[in-house]
């Protein structure tokens, strides 16, 4: 798997100044457009979970429904969104989680796990936390246990494991 983090760290483009001045932003892109870099990420998230004996993956809108739902697919497993406030067209959980520029909100089917599921949580970025936080959170709410949260991309810098401290973080890329 080293040689693939190698390829795929390379592949992970920087775009300054987005979305607003100051920002270098990790675009995934390349990976995604690219089929075999797309499939050596999503084989990162499969081999991180062959042993974990999870019952459903958990991705966070936008980019992990992406790898978690091809995760699932592969580990033959449900698939549970976690969406932005509104999005969802049955009966939701919500939680809250703050940014530098005010609050946001994602929010879960409650029929989306059944209490005692074993649930991964997969994001493509690990920044500040927050999202995953939450969606931690809602996972909790709903009775399932999160065995592990994974990102394809850590900001090591953000310092987002602060806000997973009560789980276990994999990261396969740091920046």
């Amino acid at each position: 798997m080293t040689e693939s983090l190698s390829v795929l760290s390379a592949a992970v483009r920087d775009v300054r100044d987005f979305p607003k001045p100051g920002i270098l932003f990790k675009d995934i892109t390349p990976i995604l457009s690219n089929g075999r870099l797309f499939r050596m990420a999503v084989d990162c998230f499969v081999e991180a979970n062959a042993d974990l004996r999870i019952d459903k993956v958990a991705g966070i809108d936008a980019r992990g429904f992406l790898f978690g739902a091809a995760a699932a697919y592969q580990l033959g497993i449900g698939f549970v969104p976690v969406r932005k406030k509104g999005k969802l067209p049955f009966q939701t959980e919500s939680a809250s989680y703050s940014l530098e520029y005010g609050e946001s909100v994602v929010e879960m089917h409650v029929d989306a796990i059944i209490p005692g599921e074993r649930i991964v949580l997969i994001d493509d970025l690990l920044a500040t936390g927050g999202t995953a936080a939450a969606a931690s959170c809602l996972i909790a709410k709903m009775g399932g246990l999160l065995v592990e949260a994974q990102f394809l991309i850590e900001l090591e810098f953000l310092a987002g494991r602060k806000a997973l401290s009560h789980l276990p973080v994999r990261s396969f890329l740091k920046f």
